[in-house]
């Protein structure tokens, strides 16, 4: 099991890296097991642990060291939220199985750095306190917000090194789960790996899904000459679903006031 202090910051002497290519070695919330499952048994699951296997043995350093955290942190039946990004940060000490999240006290990453400001401008929400909360987005993951990329390992210095290798699969399987369920969910799809899932949630608009697409907010595309760059305060009136402490089918939301808010970049709202 993931060794955790409270707030998701990992254990003293805990690895902040992968140091197996064993699933059983990351726990997941009991609603995402079959699907986790069948993946890892399936033909694409199993050329993804051979290949996370290789690197390992060949002295690859990856990140997170438990891949499977946002599934361990929010099950499908509390997702009212969908943050999809591209692959964990590549930095040591960074990425902790949460998109965009890093662990307290540890120095925020350009994108979140830039999400904290979009948050100030939109908002007036000060910047978290440092250490702790710092940049930890587990409070986020722990109240309905799945913080999701489409690739989740990722090698030291290596952005996107672990893409087509079998991730995919996964997380548009976990996608066509949350598009499945009982409830309508807002997706958040931030850059053009996650926008690439659209389709899948598209097949289920009739649900009542909200989606809304921006540029991912790395410093290389978040900020595109002035005149292009939207910010959106109002998405949330069309999606009463995702308003803190609205009422839905599966009970009260209680988001986080930052969630309620705000996308970054060349803005595109699909309602």
């Amino acid at each position: 099991m993931e060794q955790t202090l409270l707030g998701g910051m990992p254990a003293s002497g805990a690895p902040d890296h992968l140091t197996s290519a064993d699933p059983v070695q990351w726990p997941v919330a009991t609603g995402w097991k079959p699907v986790v499952d069948d993946f890892f048994a399936s033909a694409a699951g199993q050329k993804l642990l051979g290949f996370l296997r290789h690197r390992l043995a060949d002295g690859a350093v990856i990140f997170p060291p438990q891949p499977l955290r946002a599934l361990a942190l929010t099950p499908p039946e509390q997702v009212r939220v969908v943050i999809l990004g591209q692959d964990p940060y590549h930095g040591r000490g960074q990425a902790e199985g949460l998109a965009f999240s890093v662990a307290p006290g540890v120095p925020l990453p350009p994108s979140l750095r830039n999400i904290f400001k979009e948050l100030q401008r939109d908002l007036g929400t000060p910047p978290p306190k440092f250490p702790v909360p710092g940049g930890s987005l587990v409070r986020w993951a722990t109240h309905g917000v799945l913080l999701l990329n489409t690739c989740l390992t990722v090698e030291e210095g290596r952005p996107a090194s672990h893409a087509g290798q079998g991730w995919e699969v996964l997380t548009d399987s976990v996608i066509r789960q949350v598009v499945a369920g009982d409830h309508p969910v807002l997706f958040m799809l931030w850059g053009a790996h996650a926008q690439a899932k659209r389709p899948l949630i598209d097949a289920r608009r009739d649900a009542g899904h909200k989606v809304l697409l921006a540029n991912h907010p790395s410093p290389l595309s978040a900020l595109p000459p002035a005149a292009a760059v939207y910010r959106l305060r109002t998405f949330f009136a069309g999606a009463p679903m995702a308003r803190p402490g609205s009422a839905t089918r599966a009970g009260p939301c209680q988001w986080p006031k930052l969630i309620a808010c705000t996308s970054l970049g060349v803005v595109h709202p699909v309602l």
